[in-house]
Parts: C-alpha cells; structure tokens; sequence
C-alpha cells in the first residue's frame, strides 16, 4: 500500500483529532450509519473531502467522518466504509483503521449487514463475531512490508478480543436483544454467494456472510489494535432465502432495526 495516500489523508484532518487520542473507533457498515448518538460534534468531514478515501458509493453508506463526545467518551465515527469490489485499491479500504491508529485509538469496532448461514438465525438478528474465513485470500497486508502495521507474520488466532466480545454479549443481555456469537466468512463481492457456495461456507463452520469487514479488522488486529465485531442479519443467505437477493432487502432490514442498532452501539461505546 502507498503510505503516502495515508499521509495526505492525515494532513487533511484538523488538529483536533489528533489533540486527545479517541476512546474508540467504530466503522459503521450498510445501514448503521444512522444509528448514533452524539452529546458534542468536535469535527464532522465528508468522505469526498478526505485524500485517498472519496465517497460513498454505496447506497446505506453515509460517507462522513465524525468526531464526537458521548457520555465522556470520545468517538470516532467512520460513517460508510468502502470495499475492495468498488476497486478503489486498498487504501481506501483500510483508510479508517490507518486514520485511528494514527489518533492513537487502541479500540475499534466494524459493523456490518449480512447474509443469515446458520438456520437459527433470522433478519434482525446480531451476531457478534468471534472468528473469520477469507474465502478470497486477499489481504491488504500484501506488498511491501511496513513496520508500523505490525509484524511481517502477523498472528490471526485471537482477531476478535475476547474482552470486547464479553461487553457485547452482556449489552445484548441487558438490552433484550437476540444476540449470538459466530463467524464471518468474506467474500470479495459485488455478487451475492451462489447456494452452492453458501453450503461449502456452512460446512467450514461460517455463521454469516458479506463483502467487508475482514480487511479491517485482519489490518487493525495486525496493527495491535482491540477489535470488535458485530453483523446485523439482514436475508437469509442464498440457497436458504426463498427469494432472490438484492440491496434494497438490505436497506429494509437494516431500516426496521435502527431503534435495536442505536440502543446496542450507545451502550457498547459507554461500557468498552
């Protein structure tokens, strides 16, 4: 990856998000966007105007930065993300993580909205990730290595801090929420799996399913970072829905279960 896209990027943000380092990060997947809380807005950046990121070009995706103060925290919110099947290249995609690493943020949290693998499972659910599958084997950490992003090897036995995923679980306890944990299985996209592929990644013990996500947390996790994850089922996953997938599904699930979205990420943040 080109440091150098990161560097103008860094430029570009206001001192003010390097005064204090931010309690926690969050990268806010397909329609997670709205589900914030914010007592005190310090900076607020549309994504057009950031280096080496660019807009939305998702619809769900909000594309703005936030930095904020809620209940004594500090956060910083990166509303949208973007994904390697836009075919902006790596930088953006890890941008955010770069970013918080650089603010001196140790925390980060991704959502997402994905596909239902496990029968249990139904839309409006969350799964609070414990584990991934690449099913790809893309990686931003390809290329020249660089030191700040931790070792040449990193080790990926523990990506999802075991202390994040206990917080997560009691929020979604005290809150009432159905909740379990599970993993993730990646996929490059921007197509929806096949059934076919959708048996194989159930037979390798994947839970849910989507086009994010992994490369966040494979470079955070590298980069020393505490990571969390949590996925809003939004369909059930090719093969096991009856009706062929598309966006707009996404859109509405993740529409219906803003209150639930809201209520959980607030909550997390004042507790993590």
């Amino acid at each position: 990856m080109n440091s150098m896209i990161f560097d103008k990027a860094a430029d570009a943000l206001p001192d003010e998000c390097f005064s204090v380092a931010p309690d926690l990060t969050v990268i806010l997947g397909s329609g997670w966007g709205q589900a914030l809380k914010v007592d005190r807005l310090l900076v607020g950046i549309s994504y057009a105007d950031m280096p080496g990121l660019g807009a939305a070009t998702v619809a769900g995706h909000a594309g703005e930065f936030k930095l904020y103060e809620r209940a004594g925290k500090r956060i910083a919110a990166f509303c949208g993300r973007r994904h390697w099947y836009e075919g902006v290249g790596w930088e953006a995609v890890v941008l955010p993580v770069e970013l918080a690493r650089r603010m001196g943020c140790g925390k980060l949290l991704l959502t997402n909205a994905s596909g239902g693998i496990n029968p249990v499972l139904r839309p409006g659910d969350l799964v609070i990730l414990k584990d991934h599958i690449n099913t790809v084997g893309i990686n931003p950490l390809a290329g020249s290595h660089n030191p700040a992003w931790g070792p040449r090897f990193p080790d990926m036995s523990d990506v999802y801090t075991q202390h994040l995923r206990d917080v997560l679980h009691a929020v979604a306890n005290r809150q009432g929420v159905r909740a379990m944990e599970g993993t993730y299985a990646f996929t490059a996209g921007p197509v929806f799996e096949t059934p076919a592929e959708i048996r194989a990644y159930r037979s390798m013990g994947a839970d849910v399913v989507g086009m994010s996500t992994v490369p966040e947390a494979v470079f955070a996790h590298a980069c020393g970072m505490q990571v969390a994850g949590v996925a809003l089922v939004s369909n059930l996953a090719a093969g096991i829905s009856s009706k062929p997938l598309c966006h707009a599904e996404v859109l509405e699930a993740t529409a219906g279960a803003q209150a639930v979205m809201a209520g959980f990420i607030d909550e997390f943040m004042a507790c993590c």
